[in-house]
């Protein structure tokens, strides 16, 4: 029996779904409940396609739920952005208008004419990963909350006495300078005091989660904390962001989805690039870190920097020019530590530098080429590109 694409619409408390065949014509379909009955249901439904695939919007997002039961059942799952669906749903109904039937039709004939798709793996690690990830930012964002309203609440206690930066420590010294006598003093100097041990119980947390995704990074052999400027949080974050990175057919690809490939703005005789709003965000502001963190130490990537500005370029111009080396910089990390692995085994070390410089034999341009590039994952060539040394 020939494979059939099973393009679902995923929400928190029910799934729309539709089968179709690999010409689109549609086979069968329904809504499910996400609980476990209805989650039997729907496997008992498709049963009688043997042959099938997945397609799952948003498996990062809303979809992840249902695509990480599929994948621990021994399904076959792709990734179907929610762009890419959107754009089907306009152009096969004309209008906007959304319907938990519209959509999973639109997923699946996304998946039935799109190539190279996000294929879903079982990887409990990387799985981990990403939770610790995603636990980390919130906890940093709590972090940052809790810090404002420290300060609000000393601001009011110690009036005219502000310190940037705070810490735990520096505000329980300054918490222990004032001793109020008023009730609502009191009650303020009391809030504040919960506040720090707040911040002291999140801060904890933090050290043990970045102890954790430090551990995990090195144990998959990723080189990635290599290059100046990414520490196990961006590691981590790119490596449960990125996943196989045999996806990306080349370097100017990578820079596309990680937003740092820029666009096109030239004008006449004016010939200028500005910046893409493009692709992962996440990514890019991890990059964005990276990079800033290079311009502030004596690395490659600052003398790189000073020397884009040195040629007429803007600050911002500069910068974006490192980000989009440091992109490059990062995807050939990534292959050279799958090359490393080898079919079905465990990322190695790599003897890659952390210089922001490509190779020679790479084409250093700031903006992706022209027309197709040749494909950069040949296993035939990675142990000469994974040795090839860096350039000054």
């Amino acid at each position: 029996m020939s494979s059939v694409i099973i393009g679902v619409d995923p929400h928190k408390l029910s799934a729309t779904i539709e089968v179709v065949d690999h010409h689109g014509r549609r086979l069968g379909g329904g809504r499910y409940p996400t609980d476990n009955d209805g989650y039997k249901r729907v496997r008992k439904y498709v049963a009688q396609w043997p042959d099938r695939v997945w397609a799952v919007e948003g498996a990062n997002g809303a979809g992840r739920p249902l695509a990480q039961r599929l994948l621990a059942d021994g399904e076959s799952v792709v990734d179907v952005p929610a762009k890419l669906a959107a754009r089907v749903r306009l152009f096969d109904t004309g209008h906007n208008r959304k319907t938990d039937a519209t959509d999973a039709h639109s997923i699946a004939a996304v998946a039935v004419h799109t190539k190279n798709l996000r294929v879903l793996s079982a990887d409990g690690a990387l799985e981990a990963i990403r939770m610790l990830c995603d636990r980390r930012d919130e906890l940093s964002h709590q972090r940052v909350q809790t810090v404002n309203r420290i300060q609000r609440l000393l601001s009011e206690l110690l009036p005219g006495q502000r310190k940037r930066d705070l810490s735990a420590d520096q505000a329980k010294a300054l918490l222990a300078t004032v001793k109020p006598r008023d009730l609502a003093g009191k009650t303020r100097r009391r809030i504040t005091a919960e506040e720090i041990a707040d911040l002291v119980a999140i801060d904890r947390k933090l050290k043990k989660i970045n102890t954790e995704l430090k551990t995990s990074v090195l144990e998959r052999g990723s080189g990635l904390m290599d290059i100046h400027g990414i520490g196990p949080a961006v590691a981590s974050r790119i490596l449960a962001d990125v996943g196989d990175v045999a996806r990306f057919a080349d370097r100017n690809r990578f820079a596309s989805w990680t937003g740092t490939a820029p666009l096109d703005a030239s004008s006449g005789e004016q010939i200028r690039h500005r910046l893409s709003r493009a692709g992962n965000r996440r990514m890019n502001h991890v990059i964005h870190i990276a990079a800033i963190v290079q311009i502030r130490n004596d690395t490659e990537g600052r003398a790189y920097y000073r020397r884009k500005l040195a040629a007429g370029k803007t600050p911002m111009e500069a910068l974006r020019c490192l980000k989009r080396r440091i992109s490059d910089v990062i995807y050939r990390q990534l292959v050279a530590d799958a090359d490393e692995a080898g079919p079905g085994g465990h990322c190695g070390a790599t003897l890659i530098s952390s210089a922001v410089d490509l190779p020679p034999h790479i084409d250093t341009s700031d903006q992706p080429l022209p027309g197709p590039v040749p494909v950069t994952l040949r296993p035939d060539a990675s142990a000469d590109q994974r040795h090839h040394p860096a350039a000054s």
